[in-house]
C-alpha cells in the first residue's frame, strides 16, 4: 500500500520525464490501476534554461522552481524529486520554499555508487556543462575519494549538441551512436564507471555496448521514488 506521495518537478525536458513516468509505471508491481502509483506532477516545460541561469546569461531558474514546488505541497505531495540534473543547482530554493523533504537526484545517484561500485573509482560524467560548471556531482564524488572524469572543451559542446537533438525529438540510431562515441572518450580518458548524469542521456545510450558499468540517473530515481512511496524506505529529514 501507498503511504508516500511523491511530487515530481519535471518538463525539463519533457521526454525525459515522461522516459521517468514510464519507468516508474513498468517497475511498479500491480495487478489493476490501484495498485500503481500516484504521482503528483508539474510537467513545465517554460522553466528558463537552466544553463544559461547557471553561467548568468539568462534569466534565473530558481523561482520558477520554487513555485513548482510550493503547488507540488499544497496539492498533497509528501516528497519532491525533480527529473533534471542540472537543476538541481538551484535545490536551495526549492528546499527553501516548502516544508516537505526534496530527494536529490544527485546525492542518489553517488549513494548507489557507493554501495554497487565502490572499487570504481574513476567517474566518467555524462552531464551537461551546467552540471559540470556547477560541480553538482564534482563535490559529492570527491567526499567519498572518487575522482571525477569530464570531457575536454570540444567533446562537452558535442554532448550538448546532442543532447539539444535528442530534446529537438531526434532519438535515432545516428544519435545513439554519437552518445555511446562520447561515452568511450570518458573510458579513453580513464574512466571505469559511467554516470549518465542527464535525463536525456537513457533515451538514446547503449549501455550494454559499452566496457564498463553505467549508473543511470533517471533509472537510480524510479528506485527511489517507487521506494520512498512504499515505505521500503524512511524519508531523512533534515
Amino acid at each position: 500500500m501507498q503511504i508516500k506521495t511523491a511530487g515530481v518537478l519535471g518538463g525539463m525536458g519533457p521526454e525525459a520525464t515522461v522516459d521517468f513516468m514510464s519507468k516508474v509505471l513498468v517497475q511498479t508491481s500491480a495487478k489493476t490501476d490501484q495498485d500503481h502509483l500516484r504521482l503528483i506532477i508539474d510537467h513545465n516545460p517554460h522553466v528558463p534554461n537552466r544553463i544559461a541561469a547557471i553561467d548568468g546569461s539568462g534569466e534565473g531558474s530558481g523561482s520558477h522552481l520554487a513555485q513548482m514546488a510550493i503547488g507540488l505541497e499544497k496539492a498533497g505531495a509528501d516528497f519532491l524529486v525533480m527529473v533534471c540534473n542540472t537543476a538541481h543547482a538551484f535545490q536551495t530554493d526549492i528546499e527553501n520554499a516548502v516544508d516537505i523533504p526534496f530527494v536529490s537526484i544527485i546525492d542518489e545517484v553517488v549513494l548507489k555508487l557507493k554501495q554497487q561500485h565502490p572499487q570504481n573509482t574513476k567517474v566518467g560524467l555524462m552531464a551537461t556543462s551546467g552540471c559540470i560548471d556547477a560541480q553538482l556531482y564534482q563535490t559529492k564524488l570527491a567526499k567519498f575519494g572518487f575522482q571525477s572524469i569530464v570531457w575536454d572543451p570540444l567533446d562537452q559542446t558535442e554532448f550538448m549538441e546532442t543532447v539539444s537533438q535528442i530534446k529537438a525529438g531526434d532519438t535515432g540510431d545516428e544519435i545513439g551512436s554519437a552518445m555511446n562515441l562520447l561515452a568511450y572518450k570518458l573510458i579513453e580518458s580513464g574512466a571505469d564507471v559511467l554516470i549518465a548524469g542527464c535525463t536525456e542521456v537513457p533515451l538514446v545510450l547503449k549501455p550494454e555496448s559499452l566496457s564498463i558499468p553505467v549508473i543511470e540517473s533517471t533509472a537510480i530515481l524510479v528506485k527511489s521514488v517507487i521506494d520512498l512511496s512504499l515505505g521500503n524506505r524512511q524519508l531523512a529529514i533534515s
